[in-house]
């Protein structure tokens, strides 16, 4: 990703709708390069191949909605925020949406609020860019609230090489104490809320 350049994975099943959003990112000062998909196989394949900076998702297509696109997002491209851009979203919906992890919740008939919505979660985010894979795995168990030992046996490692991943997430995000951390995990959709 450059600086005015963005890779932006929709998930909707509607052309005129995806047409619509791609018209409000054109309001924006980046290119956007943009993917449209409709189905949770295509979805996934999108994660993993056009990997994208920002989701876009409807919250609820015929077999496929936003809570499951956020744990395939989790799984396969933690860092990319997931934002909900929908015609119409009632409170139960939008609730189970930031649960799983979305950053944020955009009504069609209000796109003008798309873009700075992308800009806020891609700052909100940018911590997350400077950690490297084993970095998110650990502080997502941290955020699981898994022990030292039991994320070192988990990911085969010694209790050290745990403590001195977590001291480098800390010095990374700046966030220096571990309820902070959590709290920042859950944010960022590397864990859901629980229930």
């Amino acid at each position: 990703m450059t600086d005015s350049q963005l890779r932006v994975l929709m998930l909707e099943d509607s052309e005129a709708d995806g047409e619509l959003i791609e018209l409000a990112l054109r309001r924006g000062t980046r290119q956007y390069i943009t993917r449209r998909v409709a189905t949770r196989d295509a979805f996934v394949a999108a994660l993993r191949d056009f990997v994208p900076d920002v989701v876009l998702s409807d919250h609820s297509l015929h077999t496929f909605n936003a809570p499951a696109a956020m744990h395939e997002l989790r799984a396969h491209r933690p860092t990319a925020p997931l934002i909900v851009v929908s015609g119409a979203l009632d409170e139960r919906m939008a609730v189970s949406c930031i649960r799983a992890g979305a950053e944020d919740l955009v009504l069609k008939s209000h796109l003008h609020r798309l873009v700075p919505s992308i800009e806020a979660a891609l700052a909100t985010r940018q911590r997350l860019d400077t950690l490297s894979p084993r970095q998110l795995e650990v502080l997502r168990l941290v955020a699981e609230g898994h022990t030292t030992r039991e994320i070192a046996e988990r990911l085969g490692i010694s209790d050290k090489t745990v403590e001195t991943h977590r001291g480098e997430i800390m010095k990374r995000t700046g966030i220096h104490d571990a309820v902070s951390l959590v709290r920042y995990a859950v944010r960022m959709g590397l864990v859901p809320l629980a229930d």
